[in-house]
């Protein structure tokens, strides 16, 4: 399987900039001993792919973050994800 990206290009004026692949569907939850569990179908993880390797560029500010939860993404009954830029 080969899949192609196009990352888009970090620039500050417009800050982070994320695209999604139609149709994705990622849930995160918490299990019982503490562990993060994402779920994620094809799209939900090339979705996912995509914005580490955006945030993961150069030019991106440390601190800079992606915040993910139910009501930006996630599927209902998920618990908040934060990703940020160390």
């Amino acid at each position: 399987m080969r899949v192609q990206l196009d990352v888009p290009e970090y620039q500050a004026s417009q800050g982070i900039q994320t695209t999604w692949e139609e149709g994705f569907t990622i849930a995160v939850q918490i299990d019982s001993e503490g562990a993060v569990l994402i779920q994620a179908d094809r799209a939900g993880l090339i979705s996912l792919a995509l914005h580490l390797l955006t945030l993961a560029q150069e030019a991106v500010p440390v601190g800079s973050h992606m915040h993910y939860d139910e009501h930006n993404a996630l599927e209902n009954g998920s618990c908040e994800l934060i990703i940020e830029k160390r």
